[in-house]
């Protein structure tokens, strides 16, 4: 159902004492990337720094975001929490907004025995919206089986996982367990993108994309097509950007990374500071190679 390149949008905060939502600078972030062809938009992910942003704050990043798309591109929107009524609100409200589906993160901190990820998942899948489970035991401290997804999978509802275990084998098993659904395997890891591809995988949520979403089209365009010499040719192109995202906690630099192409970003909120000068250098070093 979802595949292609999707931005994991940013939250473009002010630089004010309270680090208010820039909603114009969100709104111009996203007008850049519908015009540079991206297939979809992702709000509100652990890139839009969800687990800072009040309740109220993420309602109007996800309708923001919705009203910008104006139905162009589908809009998945990140809705997970560690706790199940809490993302059963936020899943509610996206769909209420008119999202096209939901992001939903593995429960992290909580660490729930199988029976009860399921039941998660399959309580927020009961809402009647496409449920993308996102599975990223970095941040979780949990991999979800690739058994486990695929029985999932059995739900009509829930219809992908964004994938960022970084393990390729195990991203191979789910593709397999799930061929006779309607399932999308998405990479959540932008170096793993290509590889994925090749499995047969549907797309990216990306982090890169936010500032080189041409790049990154055109990547997936080649290898859709099979021409794998210029996906190859592109994928080692981004290689040293990619690696200068992640050389810190994302988002912290490519909020920095965003700032530096002139585009709305501002801080981070704590826990997450601001970028250390090393990687400033290294970003400084990257970007001038990328138009």
């Amino acid at each position: 159902m979802f595949e292609g390149v999707f931005p994991a949008l940013i939250t473009p905060f002010q630089r004010n004492a309270g680090k208010d939502l820039d909603v114009d600078g969100l709104r111009s972030n996203i007008t850049f990337l519908l015009q540079s062809g991206v297939h979809g938009l992702v709000p509100c992910g652990s890139t839009g720094e969800s687990a800072t942003l009040s309740s109220a704050e993420h309602e109007k990043v996800v309708e923001v975001t919705l009203e910008e798309a104006g139905g162009k591109v589908p809009v998945l929107a990140g809705t997970g929490s560690n706790n199940t009524s809490e993302a059963i609100r936020f899943t509610k409200a996206a769909k209420d907004a008119g999202a096209d589906g939901v992001l939903v993160i593995s429960p992290y901190y909580n660490k729930p025995n199988r029976s009860g990820l399921v039941k998660h998942y399959t309580a927020l899948a009961d809402l009647d919206i496409p449920v993308v489970i996102y599975n990223i035991p970095g941040r979780t401290g949990q991999n979800l089986a690739p058994e486990l997804i695929a029985e999932l999978a059995n739900h009509p509802n829930i219809v992908g996982v964004k994938e960022a275990s970084g393990d390729i084998n195990q991203i191979s098993s789910i593709i397999e367990l799930t061929l006779d659904n309607d399932f999308s395997v998405i990479s959540g890891d932008d170096g793993m993108t290509l590889p994925i591809l090749s499995l047969g995988g549907d797309g990216v949520i990306s982090v890169a994309a936010n500032i080189v979403p041409k790049p990154m089209i055109e990547m997936y365009d080649a290898a859709k097509k099979g021409d794998y010499e210029t996906a190859r040719s592109i994928h080692y192109k981004l290689a040293p950007l990619i690696k200068a995202l992640f050389v810190e906690t994302n988002p912290v630099p490519i909020k920095k990374a965003t700032e530096m192409r002139g585009m709305a970003a501002g801080p981070v909120r704590l826990p997450l500071d601001e970028a250390s000068q090393t990687t400033v250098e290294k970003l400084q070093e990257v970007l001038t190679h990328y138009d």
